[in-house]
């Protein structure tokens, strides 16, 4: 009996997976052999999970159980280099998959051409022949691959049905090519479908290319976090300043940070003073004070100063290694966009094949004269007008004039899965920083003394000894104050998470928060009481003002509301639509923002974990979840919503993880994307109807069910064009988005 100690579990990287049905075949195969005990896939990322007796089977044996079906494992001692190995991989099969895309394309144009307006021509057939040779055998051989591969095993998919209707239709138009006489003889005219044949093969491989590209943005956004954390480090160990690799970092190790340095792990500061930009955990703009005793994250960037931190967690143990684990896992959570073809393709083919067989029979048994032609029509007619040209471009075609459209709207969406589900959104999250507001800090308010004279020159004196303080907010009084007349500076000391004081013509300055001027001696003006008190009210960053050791001033500084935030939420609210803000920053922002945007639900302090088992909460209780953000912090919650939504002037990592990224950072794109999502859904739809509609009417009048009641009998040329009027309606009905109003 096995027990748990006999069992070992691993990550693999695989290869060759190009669906989502893919994924399904990995697992079933992974799954019926002798010695797993359980697999699991991630598509997201391409990987299995296995669990395994390493006494009844070993990962080779694996590969070659995968290989029979035209996959395989990556198999490397080293983690990082099986990685290497599979980025490696992947980016030359995404080139080989363009550019066998970009050749069929070249090769199609021209037999499509020939075939709907020179099939008259003499030598029109003998071209198309020559042209659609390597469109099937060259650029379209791996379905005929796969699709044998599938079949040895029992299985069918969507390779199975290309290969199956193209190269029927390539056969039988090659025999009509160079034997048109067998028809003559019997009176009818001998029809080709190589059109067809090149058509299919060109759609499919475009729509299993833009999957690919897809895909890739997927672990683009694994790599650039995986590459927050530094190469190497600066330790105390064994009383010696050393260099080591950042993962050879050990708990209780000294490790010393410089300015503009990146922190390696977690731990607790012992020594030295800092700010350090912490939006990978808050998502806030301003840069967090670090003195003796504060905690430190690993990936989070110093900004000024130096100090020294002792190691508490390292590896995989620290807080950036878990959003990296959480992102992959939420990603590969859920399925990927499957054509309709993917999830049926496993019955259809056969029952094709089936009925195509089945007529065949019925006509060699109950026909009479030329049974065997019309048998061989009839056969021909079934699986001519089963091919699935129209259901290779029912998604495609809607998806680009879809992304078209949303571009039109400054809606830049990355794959069908996001319109899948986007129109059933009934909650969205919005993170606050960069996604209601603008991201970053700004003088909103300054108030002098009324007594004091020559206020602008005040100012100007301010700005002159802020342009020599490294605080992170000395940026946005700089850039508030207008006045670009030089002065000298004299005396100037920054003292770290307290403010800054000079000599500036003739004048003492002394500028921070409240409280250093209070342990300086100075108290606040009586007439700027007031307007303290309605600042600090509205959450907003209170800077004091002392010249000449009287407080004569006040700088309210705060990260703005965008214009378009609050009625972006009253559409949202419009639509049905829950609304929720969570946000990194301080209960009592939180609460003044949430109520300027019309937000009655919202959450404060919240740790990237948290935003992602919020999502988690509301997709539990039967919600569609759709979350918006901008930060890394939110990359966590983007990877496990049902929709996520990236703002354009957010991180890299949060735009490659989304979805969707509303280009101009406009909140009233967001309506639009989910409005948008309805309509092109709706078309998609449509467009599947109108793929499957010729399939359930034609095939059984192709099969020849009509031929006892009125003696029609479909001409495989007719079948040809029925598919082919399938595939206009398709594109035709997609092209009726472009002028669908948002």
């Amino acid at each position: 009996m096995e027990t748990a100690t006999d069992i070992k579990n691993i990550t693999v990287p695989v290869t060759g997976m190009s669906c989502a049905a893919c994924a399904v075949s990995v697992e079933s195969m992974l799954g019926h052999t002798k010695g797993v005990v359980n697999a699991g896939v991630n598509y997201a990322n391409q990987s299995v999970a296995v669990s395994y007796d390493p006494e009844l089977v070993d990962l080779p044996e694996m590969d070659r159980v995968l290989q029979s079906i035209g996959y395989g494992l990556i198999i490397e001692d080293n983690e990082e280099d099986a990685i290497a190995e599979q980025e490696k991989i992947q980016s030359e099969h995404y080139q080989k998959l363009r550019k066998k895309a970009i050749y069929t394309g070249i090769l199609t144009v021209p037999v499509v051409i020939l075939g709907m307006f020179l099939m008259d021509w003499a030598y029109s057939n003998y071209i198309m022949f020559a042209l659609t040779i390597p469109v099937l055998l060259v650029f379209g051989r791996d379905f005929f691959v796969n699709a044998w591969k599938q079949a040895q095993h029992g299985k069918a998919n969507m390779d199975t049905l290309v290969a199956l209707s193209t190269g029927v239709a390539f056969l039988f138009s090659t025999f009509n090519t160079f034997y048109p006489q067998f028809w003559h003889e019997r009176g009818l005219h001998p029809h080709v479908y190589f059109e067809a044949a090149a058509v299919i093969i060109f759609f499919i491989l475009l729509g299993k290319l833009m999957e690919e590209r897809a895909k890739s943005n997927t672990s683009d956004a694994l790599k650039k976090l995986i590459g927050l954390q530094p190469k190497t480090v600066r330790i105390y160990r064994d009383g010696a300043e050393i260099e080591v690799p950042a993962r050879d970092v050990r708990l209780g190790d000294e490790v010393m940070i410089r300015s503009g340095e990146k922190i390696p792990v977690d731990g607790k500061v012992v020594s030295g003073s800092s700010f350090v930009d912490e939006s990978l955990m808050t998502g806030e703009p301003i840069p967090a004070e670090k003195k003796a005793g504060d905690q430190v994250f690993a990936g989070t960037i110093n900004q000024t100063g130096s100090f020294t931190f002792t190691a508490e967690k390292v590896g995989k143990q620290t807080v950036l290694a878990q959003i990296i684990k959480t992102v992959q896992a939420a990603q590969g959570s859920k399925a990927t966009v499957q054509r309709l073809a993917d999830r049926i393709a496993g019955i259809f083919v056969p029952v094709v094949i089936g009925i195509a067989i089945l007529t065949f029979g019925a006509w060699m048994v109950l026909g009479a004269e030329n049974a065997l032609t019309h048998a061989m029509l009839a056969a021909v007619s079934v699986l001519v007008i089963a091919c699935p040209c129209a259901l290779g471009l029912a998604t495609p075609t809607a998806m680009m004039v879809g992304v078209g459209k949303g571009a039109e709207n400054n809606i830049l969406i990355r794959d069908a899965e996001s319109l899948e589900k986007a129109y059933k959104v009934d909650a969205v999250i919005l993170d606050k920083t960069g996604t209601l507001t603008e991201g970053r800090p700004k003088v909103t308010d300054w108030q002098w003394i009324a007594s004091l004279e020559n206020p602008a020159a005040h100012s100007a004196a301010v700005k002159a000894l802020e342009a020599r303080s490294e605080h992170p907010l000395a940026a946005a009084i700089v850039e508030f104050v207008e006045d670009d007349a030089k002065k000298t500076v004299t005396g100037f000391k920054s003292l770290t998470g307290s403010g800054i004081q000079g000599s500036v013509d003739g004048h003492n300055y002394m500028i921070g928060t409240l409280r250093f001027l209070e342990k300086e001696g100075i108290s606040m003006a009586t007439d700027l009481q007031p307007a303290y008190e309605v600042l600090t009210a509205q959450a907003k960053t209170v800077i004091g003002i002392a010249i000449d050791g009287r407080h004569t001033g006040l700088v309210a500084i705060a990260d703005q509301l965008k214009p378009t935030s609050r009625e972006a939420v009253q559409k949202l609210h419009e639509q049905g639509i829950e609304v929720h803000m969570l946000t990194g920053d301080n209960a009592q922002t939180a609460a003044a923002v949430a109520a300027q945007v019309g937000i009655d639900s919202y959450q404060a302090e919240v740790k990237p974990d948290d935003k992602m088992q919020f999502v988690k909460t509301l997709q539990a209780a039967g919600k569609t979840v759709a979350m918006v953000g901008d930060g890394i912090n939110d990359s966590q919650a983007l990877a496990q919503a049902d929709v996520s939504v990236a703002m354009g002037k957010g991180s890299d990592i949060a735009m490659d993880v989304a979805k969707m990224t509303l280009i101009t950072s406009d909140l009233l794109a967001l309506p639009k994307a989910l409005k948008l999502s309805r309509k092109t859904v709706l078309t998609i739809r449509q467009n599947l109807f109108w793929a499957f509609i010729y399939n359930v009417i034609g095939i059984p009048v192709a099969a020849g069910v009509l031929y006892p009641i009125n003696g029609f009998l479909l001409d495989p040329m007719i079948a040809g064009g029925a598919m082919a009027l399938s595939s206009v309606s398709v594109v035709m009905n997609s092209l009726r988005l472009k002028r669908a109003g948002l």
